[in-house]
């Protein structure tokens, strides 16, 4: 029984793949030079460093994308490393976004006093609005949920940590990917119990929805103090790169399976690399107004460059019906911005950048392992404790309090 699929040919795939390479082909071309334009112009106008090497990061994003959609609808063997490379992009550029936030708070010591400042303020409330918000007062993680700016400087730390370990569970779920890839036993796009795919798809997609909403928190929390930067313009042109390619393969399964669209493993991946291709030019063009390189051309003395003023005092001779001198007083302030050639500018973003992350890595590890060490210490106390009770009760100690003798002599009958 043959199938009705909104395609008419028997097989769409083979019949599609060549125009879909060339359409694909025409708008990664304008995603990659657009993006690279944008690149060029904050490596060349690089003084603000601190925001500016996570931004190269986040529209990056663009060319990754783009690149590894196209090979892979190019390649259809080399579909899932090319899945496994982008997902594993996404979850630093997710990083790379909550850094560049912080930077444009002024750093993280700023924040933690930003966020300690909103705690105290939120907690003071409840004194002058009466009981009604008591419960405020405690700095618990359910308040994460609700009320995050009562958590101060603890939601500095669970924010990060939201970050990271979505970028550290990606990296590992990539490696086992590989393997059970190479064992033949991870059945991509197969929700079967015997296959990996849906157990990593899970971790995956949980760690993914977390770290996003402790962004969202973030934001909640700072958009006010952000509004210099039009962070919604910027959380929505991020975001929906994650949300729509994510969504969007989901949609395509569904079809697939549903029999609206050939259900065919080929087309599933082409039609998701297809359209990613398309959504990154667009990206790519919002980009360019959204992280646009102009505020950074503006050098503010007072924190970059040199400052060097000329005064110049000149005395003159007036001649008319009588001389007289005449002072002319000439300042000229010049500012010599530090300035830094594309190769400086990569080398800070790659070293750089490279070293914060690893530092939020090794401390987020640490993080994690703590609370296990601690429970596991207390284990071991716990264990102690009974094995110290035990040997208690096997050798009990004898002790004589008092000891009487008598002597009973007994003499024969008369």
């Amino acid at each position: 029984m043959e199938s009705a699929y909104l395609f008419p040919y028997e097989h769409p795939y083979r019949h599609l793949h060549v125009p879909a390479l060339i359409v694909a082909g025409f708008f990664v071309f304008i995603a990659l030079s657009l993006s690279l334009f944008l690149t060029f112009r904050h490596l060349r106008s690089y003084n603000y460093p601190g925001e500016q090497k996570w931004i190269v990061a986040v529209i990056f994003m663009v060319p990754a994308y783009a690149t590894e959609s196209m090979l892979s609808l190019w390649n259809p063997k080399l579909s899932l490393a090319c899945d496994i490379l982008r997902s594993c992009y996404e979850a630093f550029a997710l990083y790379a976004f909550g850094s560049y936030l912080i930077e444009c708070l002024g750093g993280e010591l700023r924040v933690l006093d930003f966020l300690e400042d909103e705690a105290k303020k939120q907690i003071s409330r409840p004194l002058l609005e009466g009981k009604k918000g008591a419960r405020l007062q405690q700095r618990t993680y359910c308040n994460f949920v609700c009320h995050p700016h009562v958590l101060g400087k603890d939601l500095f730390t669970i924010i990060k940590f939201g970050l990271v370990q979505y970028m550290i569970l990606k990296t590992v779920c990539a490696f086992l990917t590989i393997v059970l890839e190479l064992c033949g036993v991870y059945g991509d796009g197969q929700f079967k119990w015997y296959y990996g795919y849906p157990y990593i798809t899970v971790v995956l997609n949980f760690s993914q929805m977390w770290a996003l909403y402790c962004l969202v928190q973030f934001y909640n929390v700072a958009h006010e103090k952000l509004e210099p930067i039009r962070p919604l313009a910027k959380f929505i042109s991020f975001k929906a790169i994650v949300f729509a390619t994510w969504w969007q393969g989901v949609g395509i399964v569904l079809l697939c399976n549903f029999r609206l669209l050939p259900n065919e493993g080929k087309f599933k991946t082409g039609m998701q690399d297809f359209l990613i291709c398309i959504e990154m030019a667009i990206a790519a063009i919002a980009h360019i107004f959204v992280f646009s390189a102009k505020p950074y051309h503006i050098v503010h003395p007072s924190n970059y460059g040199k400052v060097t003023t000329q005064e110049t005092k000149t005395v003159l001779k007036v001649k008319g019906d009588e001389e007289k001198p005449a002072l002319v007083e000439k300042k000229e302030i010049e500012v010599k911005a530090p300035g830094t050639s594309v190769k400086e500018s990569v080398q800070d973003i790659v070293v750089e950048g490279g070293q914060k992350v690893v530092e939020d890595v090794v401390l987020t590890i640490n993080q994690a392992i703590e609370p296990v060490h601690e429970g596991m210490t207390k284990i071991q106390e716990r264990i102690h404790k009974i094995a110290v009770s035990g040997n208690d009760k096997e050798k009990p100690g004898v002790q004589i309090l008092e000891e009487h003798r008598r002597n009973i002599t007994k003499e024969p009958p008369v």
